[in-house]
């Protein structure tokens, strides 16, 4: 039996400095703002009712900003709900919600209201709305693009693309060549190029991490920290969504709309103990910072470590082996001493390779309705698995998974290491193993945190080696 030292009062501090609540009274202005300006806008009321009908999602979670009048009455019960003044951004009052999981709210000089959703690109929704009349603010390229695509009663409904900014107004591209001497706009593709097509294969995964910051070297001393990520993300998307045709299922559903993936909550690595830290410090050096540390219990056998991006939004939830008392410990910075069994996170990573490598993403996770999408992902040939949260506030379910055959070569490692058996080896040589996943999220009251238990639960019901991974 382990025995997990007594933690010392940092470690339990480190432990619980991220606790997240349910936030109902913020959560009922949010909501009653987004009805209102749906009432007084009838583009935005339509395509409300198109995103949830055609791609299961809710306006709630595509909404980038709201922006109000100084003198609008809402401004009042703002800090009344938690809101409080952020730093000013050009010269703009913005309130913000640090407890939960809400939309900005600008504060405005004209006594329009206006509802911002986020999407991918603002050209792709102009198209897809065929808006041809529409002009975009922003250059191409740049880092902040918005369209005022409707206009109602009392309101503006905008699109707003963004790439590594949190500004409200586009600025010009400078025609100052980059570091590297590229244009800015060549700098954005070549890195791109770069990033996507990136070599996720080497004997050593030493190597390749050598490569990817090499890669990301380069993007940051040309297009700046921020940019960096996006484009890194962008590039990991679509990589994983090449191997997982619920992804793409999705996807088209939401590009129909015009959306993207703009709906993200949050992509999931999976490590081996020997890459973690190497992980980690790859994620911070593009501006990441850790969150909240997981232990998802002794029979999974797995932590993790939450980390956000502050100016970008992508959240990443990064798995590993551990034991319960690794998990008071710096596991994120101190590197993880090997050890010869592998758990659910280290198996899939020795048959498949490192996430941030060779296998991709484990998955990506975005906001939805709940039994909308899975019903209508249902009628398009995907079933999901049983939920494996299900709260009034956070309710959460895996697609089935992408079944990918595994590199006889890498079976036959850990079989002769003696980390799997035998008749396990035969299994996952002839039958493969579970690979990807898209997961379905819908939260609800600003709920930001995840369910510790049920993922817990999740995991081992995708060990290779369980009964019910068997049956997918």
């Amino acid at each position: 039996m382990v025995t997990v030292s007594q933690p010392s009062k940092d470690a339990v501090a480190a432990l619980t400095a991220h606790t997240w609540t349910p936030q109902p009274e913020p959560a009922r202005l949010v909501h009653r703002l987004l009805n209102e300006c749906l009432q007084n806008c009838p583009f935005a009321a339509q395509l409300s009712q198109r995103m949830l009908s055609e791609t299961g999602t809710r306006m709630l979670d595509w909404i980038d900003h709201f922006g109000l009048a100084v003198s609008d009455p809402a401004v009042s019960e703002l800090e009344g709900v938690g809101f409080t003044k952020a730093a000013p951004i050009h010269g703009d009052t913005v309130w913000t919600h640090k407890a939960g999981l809400f939309p900005r709210v600008r504060q405005l000089h004209t006594a329009t209201r206006q509802l911002a959703i986020k999407v991918d690109s603002v050209a792709d929704f102009l198209f897809a709305h065929e808006l041809s009349d529409v002009s975009i603010d922003g250059d191409p390229f740049s880092s902040l693009r918005t369209a005022i695509v409707a206009r109602g009663n009392g309101v503006e409904f905008l699109v707003v693309e963004r790439h590594g900014s949190l500004d409200f107004t586009p600025s010009a591209l400078t025609s100052s060549p980059v570091k590297s001497g590229m244009t800015f706009p060549v700098a954005v593709l070549h890195h791109f190029e770069q990033l996507l097509l990136r070599r996720r294969n080497f004997e050593s995964d030493a190597d390749g991490f050598a490569l990817a910051n090499q890669l990301i070297d380069g993007a940051i001393a040309d297009l700046g920290r921020d940019r960096a990520c996006d484009l890194f993300f962008t590039a990991e998307r679509l990589n994983w969504q090449r191997r997982n045709r619920a992804g793409r299922i999705q996807y088209a559903r939401q590009a129909s709309l015009g959306l993207g993936w703009a709906n993200h909550d949050h992509h999931t690595y999976r490590s081996s103990r020997e890459s973690f830290v190497a992980l980690i410090a790859f994620l911070e050096k593009l501006g990441f910072q850790c969150r909240e540390r997981f232990y998802a219990g002794r029979e999974a056998g797995w932590g993790a470590q939450v980390i956000e991006h502050p100016v970008t939004g992508v959240t990443i939830f990064a798995d590993v082996d551990m034991s319960p008392e690794e998990v008071i410990e710096d596991f994120s910075h101190r590197p993880m001493v090997p050890r010869a069994e592998l758990g659910t996170v280290g198996l899939w990573c020795a048959l498949h390779g490192e996430a941030f490598l060779q296998a991709g993403l484990h998955h990506l996770e975005c906001q939805f309705d709940f039994a909308a999408t899975r019903d209508q992902l249902k009628l398009a040939g995907i079933d999901t698995m049983p939920p494996f949260t299900d709260f009034s506030y956070l309710r959460q379910a895996f697609t089935r998974g992408e079944h990918w055959s595994v590199d006889p070569a890498r079976v036959e490692r850990i079989r002769s290491a003696k980390r799997i058996t035998d008749e396990q080896a035969t299994k996952f040589l002839t039958q493969g193993a579970l690979g990807s996943h898209l997961e379905i999220l819908q939260r609800d009251d600003g709920y930001k945190g995840f369910n510790q238990h049920g993922i817990s639960e999740i995991i081992s019901a995708t060990d290779p080696r369980s009964a019910e991974a068997a049956r997918d």
